[in-house]
């Protein structure tokens, strides 16, 4: 007797012909993952055209996303033809929606169209940056550095560090647990300055400064009670047997901590004849960066 067949679909038409379990629905394309901002805060991302440009072009960079809205192709799109004619080779463009890019920077931050994912730069400690100064320099300002003590706001750090860049300096020397990490807002306001000037973390300052002088760089701390100006200082003639100069700055308010002042081998003031007594800590980097080079 021929056994009833269970209920349910059949599984071959009439002329038995067995039919095909459905396909699955083809993959949908590759979107960029959907996250809330404090997500993509976690991220080592660089934006604004000025500090994505300078990432690009600089070979010892390794970048591992770039994403673009249509405008920021436009812009980006030279710089990466310079960085191929060069031999760099960079990671296709990602484009997307400005409303996206908005969702994975910082609020309110002025992306124009781009944004690169990046690994931190491979910098010296400061033994090995000491070493590698050269020692036949015939002027403190042949090696310049800037030591920051507990200057804590990124737009200031990226303003001293574009100053720092544009003057010729070799370094910005800042302390580890005050520091902001070196991309985002604080790469956005140094205007692609993190590419050309290595930032050297520190724990301990007044260690840092001790090294500084055993390598025979002249430990500058700048104070309102200065004895000297700055002008004065650099005037010296007897100062060719130093090997550089370092520009040792406070935080606004509060200045350079004691032990840090008391480290310096000197403490300098920047004259002003105005009202105000007292400049921004990043402009007064300018000013004093500016001094020693002209």
């Amino acid at each position: 007797m021929q056994k009833k067949r269970p209920p349910g679909k059949r599984t071959s038409d009439k002329r038995g012909a067995k039919k095909h379990a459905p396909r699955p629905p083809a993959a949908a394309p590759q979107k960029i993952r959907s996250a809330g901002r404090d997500d993509w805060q976690k991220q080592a991302l660089l934006f604004g055209v000025h500090a994505v440009r300078e990432a690009v072009l600089n070979p010892q960079r390794r970048i591992q996303a770039i994403y673009v809205t249509e405008a920021g192709k436009k812009l980006l799109s030279p710089t990466l033809e310079k960085a191929l004619k060069a031999g760099i080779n960079r990671p296709d463009l990602q484009i997307i929606d400005k409303p996206v890019l908005d969702k994975m920077l910082p609020e309110n931050a002025v992306h124009q169209g781009m944004a690169a994912q990046v690994q931190p730069l491979l910098v010296p400690d400061l033994e090995q940056f000491c070493a590698a100064l050269p020692q036949d320099s015939s002027h403190i300002r042949d090696n310049i550095m800037v030591i920051l003590d507990q200057v804590t706001d990124p737009h200031n750090i990226g303003a001293i560090l574009r100053s720092a860049a544009a003057f010729g300096a070799k370094a910005l020397i800042v302390q580890d647990r005050h520091t902001p990490e070196i991309t985002g807002t604080l790469a956005k306001s140094a205007s692609g300055a993190v590419e050309h000037v290595p930032i050297l973390r520190e724990v301990n300052l007044a260690r840092s400064i001790a090294l500084l002088q055993k390598h025979g760089i002249l430990c500058t701390g700048f104070d309102e009670r200065g004895a000297m100006t700055l002008a004065e200082l650099t005037a010296d003639k007897n100062l060719s047997s130093y090997a550089g100069i370092a520009l040792v700055m406070g935080a606004e308010g509060d200045g350079m901590r004691r032990l840090t002042a008391e480290s310096c081998d000197v403490l300098v003031r920047l004259p002003s004849k105005g009202a105000i007594q007292s400049l921004n800590v990043s402009n007064a980097a300018a000013v004093a960066l500016y001094e020693l080079v002209r």
